[in-house]
């Protein structure tokens, strides 16, 4: 059988002739006798192999497509598109005459986004390099934020805070060589006579994780209050954040804005405080301070009308705008190794025995009692005796009444009506403590400023159960004066006084006046009664008259020179084993009509003296000449 039949006609180049071919017939068998290139074997193998790559390729493109798509298409998404945070910028806070106490300034802050970087170690490696040589870092900073990364996340984390114009133009010339690094515009905090109102007005800073726990809203980029009013009113000052939708390439690097969502600003905050009586307060107490030697000092102002607080303040203090630029460790060491704790708020925090300015309390309660009537008259000779135990006065005071024992400050007449003596028949523990609560010492008095101590008024089963001793008579005596276990905050003493001189009313004092929205919202701090009526305005009149004595004829005489009538209680108490003493003057004025009631505590004097009174004195004749009085008594 014939395969094939091939008939062509050939020329031969030589001879120009043209030559039939024969006509060729092949058959099988010449036909097997031919050489293939490829055994069939191979051929068949090379096709099954083609197919079966080709069904793999598409089972695992329809696995993508099918199974995982979502999930890259998602991914695909998150890596081109991006929400950049835009931070809203942070409340301002005012005093009372709109002076504005603190300010925001444009800043720059280097951040890592741990989606971005490259995650070989030798890149990683090179990349710290480079961070290290563009910004100033504390040692070991960069190990932190590489050892604990989240490989996957897109929140960014914090490198450097407060970036210098020569660390920016770094930056800039390298950032093709640090993907995921990128700079962020925020603000920072600046602070008016930062020495002043540290203690008041706090700080902020960056959120640290463990705060996180709290306020998981937060990004680890964000600034949050840390003390004073700025950390109280967080809420307020702190603002919702806007965000530009971006589109970026592999490095993070924006590529195309796509939209921006504005930030939406803090509320800002009008405060009760007197920014020039702040100033006047700390001013002379810091005089006092450095002409006797002394360190340690506190004074509050306030409404007596209404609890608004005027002033605020604790010595030593400190830069508040060192924590708001991040402050350095050396700083910070610096302040936490000082032994006069310039961080401590003592206005708030400090709890020291009250000393003879507990008194007009204790006549309040002596009267309410029936244990002593306005005329009742105690007499001392310098001390009363106890068996082997002597309780001195501070001197021999004579015959008093209850208006003449506040104004000389008699301890023999409050040791007779604290734990009794002769023929009166003392209160006891468990009533002067009855009292003393009542007048807001031992509990908080509810400031709206954070860190606030609530003092301590002991009793006999307290002290039976914490030290395994009984209740003496000596307890008593030490109590009625102000000593001994007892302790109280020089913001719970003058909210006390407040309440005698405002006629039997105690407030919870107050800080923020007003809190106004961007919007142009006005949101005002209620004033809040703690409690009213408790003592009656016949009984709280004779301590004012006392109150009133220590000035015309008492411990206080130095203050009759002033424009108006002033109203006071003086005290010293003494601590430790030195024959130091702290001390004190409590009092308000107008003595009628008062707008203004103030506590100075001086720590450590030599002695029995009044250094707190010559700072009142000072204070209270600045104030009460100043030409826009009618503006500042409203």
């Amino acid at each position: 059988m014939a395969l094939f039949v091939r008939k062509s006609r050939y020329i031969a180049p030589q001879h120009g002739m043209e030559i039939d071919d024969a006509v060729l017939t092949m058959t099988e068998s010449d036909a097997a006798k031919i050489e293939w290139p490829l055994n069939r074997s191979v051929i068949r193998f090379f096709w099954w192999f083609s197919v079966v790559v080709f069904f793999g390729l598409a089972l695992r493109v329809a696995y993508l497509n099918i199974i995982k798509g979502a999930q890259y298409q998602e991914a695909a998404e998150r890596n081109s598109l991006r929400s950049l945070v835009i931070p809203a910028p942070r409340g301002i806070i005012y005093d009372r005459f709109g002076k504005q106490l603190v300010s925001d300034t444009p800043s720059m802050d280097a951040i890592l986004t741990p989606a971005d970087i490259p995650r070989d170690e030798e890149s990683q490696n090179e990349m710290k390099r480079l961070l290290a040589a563009t910004f100033v870092l504390e040692p070991g900073t960069l190990d932190d934020i590489f050892q604990k990364l989240d490989r996957k996340s897109l929140l960014p984390l914090l490198i450097k805070e407060r970036v210098s114009q020569e660390e920016m133009l770094l930056f800039l010339s390298r950032s093709q060589e640090l993907p995921g690094v990128g700079l962020y515009n925020t603000t920072r905090r600046t602070y008016a006579d930062s020495l002043i109102f540290s203690h008041l007005l706090g700080y902020e800073g960056k959120i640290r994780k463990e705060e996180l726990v709290t306020h998981p809203e937060y990004l680890l980029t964000d600034s949050i209050g840390k003390q004073g009013i700025e950390k109280s009113y967080e809420a307020s000052l702190r603002g919702v954040h806007g965000f530009q939708q971006a589109e970026v390439d592999a490095l993070g690097h924006v590529k195309k804005e796509l939209g921006v969502v504005q930030p939406i600003p803090g509320s800002d905050l009008i405060l009760n405080i007197d920014a020039d009586l702040q100033k006047k307060i700390f001013d002379s107490l810091q005089m006092l301070l450095e002409k006797n030697g002394l360190k340690r000092a506190a004074a509050i102002a306030l409404d007596p009308q209404s609890g608004a607080v005027r002033a605020l303040v604790s010595l030593p203090s400190f830069d508040n705008n060192l924590f708001a630029e991040r402050i350095s460790s050396k700083d910070y060491q610096a302040l936490i190794d000082d032994p006069a704790l310039p961080l401590f708020n003592r206005a708030l925090s400090g709890e020291y025995p009250p000393g003879s300015t507990i008194k007009p309390v204790l006549a309040a309660a002596a009267l309410t009692e029936g244990t002593i009537n306005e005329h009742t008259q105690i007499e001392s000779r310098g001390g009363i005796s106890i068996g082997k135990f002597f309780f001195g006065d501070w001197r021999v005071n004579g015959f008093a009444d209850v208006r003449r024992a506040i104004a000389v400050s008699s301890d023999v007449f409050f040791y007779s009506i604290g734990g009794g003596y002769g023929g009166i028949q003392g209160l006891g523990m468990e009533r002067m403590k009855k009292y003393e609560n009542l007048f807001g010492y031992g509990n908080k008095t509810e400031i709206d400023m954070p860190g606030e101590a609530d003092g301590f008024i002991p009793d006999p089963g307290w002290k039976q159960d914490k030290l395994g001793e009984r209740w003496y008579i000596g307890d008593d005596y030490h109590a009625a004066i102000g000593q001994g276990f007892v302790t109280a905050t020089p913001l719970q003493i003058l909210n006390a006084v407040a309440a005698i001189a405002n006629g039997g009313t105690l407030y919870a004092p107050r800080v923020v006046s007003q809190v106004r929205s961007p919007d142009g919202k006005v949101i005002q701090i209620d004033t809040k009664v703690i409690r009213k009526d408790f003592i009656s305005s016949d009984i709280l009149r004779i301590v004012r008259e006392g109150m009133r004595q220590t000035v015309t004829e008492g411990t206080a005489q130095s203050l009759q020179t002033l424009p108006v009538a002033v109203a006071g209680k003086t005290g010293t108490a003494q601590f430790g084993n030195d024959k130091k003493t702290h001390g004190w003057f409590v009092s308000f004025a107008p003595y009628e009509h008062p707008t203004l009631a103030m506590i100075v505590l001086v720590e450590g004097q030599e002695g029995e003296g009044y250094n707190a009174v010559p700072v009142a004195k000072d204070v209270y004749d600045w104030y009460f000449s100043r030409p826009d009085l009618t503006e500042v008594s409203q």
